[in-house]
């Protein structure tokens, strides 16, 4: 394992110079936004999207395998770039541990982008809430834009796992304290000021979202937006530096742009736009991980960030393990041994397959090796892989590095180099109405055999709808455990509903957020914590965190 270069190190081998840098001490930079106005540097780069099977408590490796392929393409002699999201502190201190990879497959320096990094999470944070506090303090002053306190859509935000948040009521106490009302937070991954940083282009672009964030109604019907508050400076003060992505390295020194940090269940799941936009100008081959399955992540990339970037993906890399499929074929009304799960399972992974390839896009399939896999069983895979006409490779990039993907690396190449992205495209047309929209995505990602709406949730769809937003895409939340809504239903569910309980205006965003089932976007900590494994040493070291 390399040691850490200096960050101007890294920043060398993609042509930058300290003027297209801001340093956040010796291995952290940000990339200044001129770059993007640089027109001698061409957007050449080949981007790759990685996604996976539906996720298990296995764990399947897509930070680790991204991280991996990037390794190993640079070892290939090419010039590779990686683009993933910021880790959360709430899965960090809560069930899921961090995401900056493991084993000879990290992002560094670990700890410090796992924890506070650059300050992104928290300008965001700040950003959204100063929009909040503005709400409420408008209407302790005379309410002039007459504000509806039961039609205000905008809650609080923090980056931590607290379920005690969800549903709160603000203002008692007294007049002085404000005006009592209902609210809630979400977590800061799920805030709307996190996908509009995600998806924005540049300054202008991020201020026009800005101001177009509806925050609710008025007391006669009208649409209240932030610019109504005239906040939308102030919080562009806020993120000021938080919009310029993050340039760090992986264990063997190959760059690595970390940027923004949407969940791919309750948002839409990738790095930044600008992160990946700078990438295809300093890179010929860009690794861009989505978050979760292919039913989350992979779609919401093609039909929610693609139409923000224009970047269409030369080849997808589905990451499958033997645990994985495993559990997915692991049938508790008649158990059994050998190879019957991994054979049952099977049929997650020809789902996720099926589904990318609804998106026109060449995809290759990386077999995630773990140690207590046999021949046997990843022969299963393999011959599966034959069979579907897909190519695929074992990967072993947690013990090994980059050494352990060269040959998902040169598959990898081979599939860009016969790719036709031009021929990628979203699943829908943007005119679809909102609930056809649903719809498609159930049927034809999910494999719902029908879809139900609950009034409440039909009636918001109608409203936003009637006010002008049906032409945007829609972010589902749901279960990331499931291909439905459900997650105690694995593999490929069959003859199940899918149920509709909430729909969310993010207009700044652009998109309409579509709740499925009893998802929550604000998640609670489980009953042990990865916070209470965590401590300082006497030497002022982290020890217990888990990556």
């Amino acid at each position: 394992m390399n040691s850490l270069l200096p960050i101007k190190d890294i920043a060398r081998k993609l042509e930058l110079t300290d003027d297209d840098l801001i340093y956040y001490g010796g291995h952290m930079a940000k990339i200044k936004l001129d770059l993007l106005k640089d027109e001698n540097r061409k957007p050449a780069g080949k981007l790759i999207m990685v996604t996976a099977v539906t996720p298990t408590s296995h764990g399947e490796g897509k930070t680790v395998v991204s991280i991996g392929l990037a390794q190993a393409l640079a070892r290939c002699g090419q010039k590779a770039l990686l683009t993933l999201r910021e880790p959360s502190l709430g899965p960090v201190f809560g069930l899921k541990g961090g995401a900056t990879g493991g084993g000879r497959a990290q992002v560094l320096p670990a700890e410090r982008i796992n924890l506070h990094f650059t300050g992104d999470f928290h300008a965001i944070t700040s950003a959204h809430n100063l929009l909040a506090a503005a709400i409420d303090s408008h209407i302790h002053h005379g309410n002039e834009l007459k504000i509806d306190v039961d039609n205000i859509f905008w809650p609080r935000t923090m980056d931590m796992n607290d379920r005690a948040l969800r549903h709160i009521i603000v203002g008692l106490g007294g007049k002085n304290n404000g005006v009592p009302r209902e609210t809630g937070f979400v977590i800061t991954a799920a805030s709307e000021i996190m996908a509009i940083l995600g998806l924005a282009r540049s300054w202008q672009d991020l201020r026009r979202r800005l101001e177009d964030i509806v925050i609710g109604f008025s007391l006669d019907g009208k649409i209240i937006r932030a610019r109504d508050l005239k906040v939308t400076g102030a919080m562009m003060v806020l993120l000021r530096e938080a919009i310029m992505p993050n340039l760090v390295q992986t264990t063997e020194n190959t760059p690595a742009l970390v940027h923004t940090g949407p969940f791919a269940n309750i948002a839409h799941g990738t790095s930044s736009v600008i992160s990946q936009l700078m990438a295809v100008k300093l890179a010929d081959y860009v690794i861009n991980e989505s978050g979760f399955g292919a039913d989350l992540g992979a779609e919401k990339y093609f039909n929610l960030a693609m139409h923000s970037s224009g970047l269409k993906p030369s080849a997808a890399v589905l990451i499958a393990t033997v645990k994985a499929l495993a559990a997915h074929g692991t049938d508790t009304a008649a158990p059994s041994q050998g190879l019957d799960p991994l054979r049952r399972g099977i049929d997650n992974l020809a789902k996720h397959l099926e589904n990318l390839r609804k998106f026109q896009v060449p995809v290759v399939i990386a077999i995630n090796r773990f140690k207590t896999d046999t021949p046997e069983e990843i022969a299963v895979i393999e011959n599966f892989c034959r069979e579907a006409g897909v190519e695929s490779a074992v990967v072993e990039v947690y013990d090994k590095g980059g050494e352990g993907a060269i040959d998902l690396a040169e598959k990898v190449m081979d599939t860009v180099a016969r790719s036709h992205p031009d021929e990628v495209h979203s699943l829908y047309p943007l005119d679809l109405s909102l609930e056809e929209k649903v719809k498609t995505v159930a049927r034809e990602i999910y494999g719902a055999s029908s879809v139900y709406f609950d009034s409440n949730a039909k009636k918001l769809l109608k409203k936003f709808t009637d006010l002008g937003y049906g032409n945007l895409p829609v972010c589902m939340a749901k279960t990331p455990a499931s291909l439905s809504d459900n997650p105690k239903l694995l593999n490929v569910p069959k003859d199940w509903t899918l149920t509709v309980s909430d729909a969310r205006l993010s207009a700044g965003a652009g998109f309409v957020v579509v709740v499925a089932g009893s998802m929550m976007l604000m998640p609670g900590l489980p009953r042990v914590p990865q916070a209470v494994g965590m401590d300082i040493d006497d030497d002022g070291n982290i020890v217990g965190m888990s990556y």
